[in-house]
């Protein structure tokens, strides 16, 4: 099982961007997932979550209304659009799965992909 991201990449603030999770070997049909972030120097943090069926969402206060969560009928991708992007939303993204339902903790999650790199400058 391998999670493929993809869409990170430099960008102005305000900017969007749209990030990609492509799960190979299997489908996540019946798994919550969930996007995470890391900058340097800080801890792991949730950014946001969609359920199984995507009709539960969850986003960390500080991205609310800015990003949105989904994932294609299928279940085999996960995707994060990022608007009004800010410096401090640079980070390395990435995507992760769980069975039964969402969590904002990262340790909850048994899948993770690779990471893909989003950096907000001027």
């Amino acid at each position: 099982v391998q999670f493929v991201e993809s869409g990170g990449g430099m960008v102005q603030p305000g900017g969007s961007l749209r990030l990609s999770c492509a799960a190979s070997g299997r489908t996540f049909s019946n798994y919550g997932m969930a996007w995470f972030r890391q900058a340097p120097g800080k801890e792991r943090a949730f950014v946001g979550a969609i359920n199984w069926s995507s009709t539960i969402t969850a986003y960390a206060d500080s991205v609310k209304g800015r990003f949105t969560i989904d994932r294609d009928s299928a279940k085999t991708t996960l995707y994060l659009q990022m608007n009004s992007l800010k410096p401090e939303d640079t980070a390395i993204y990435y995507c992760a799965a769980r069975a039964l339902g969402i969590s904002r903790i990262p340790n909850m999650y048994s899948h993770w992909g690779q990471g893909t790199q989003v950096t907000v400058s001027s």
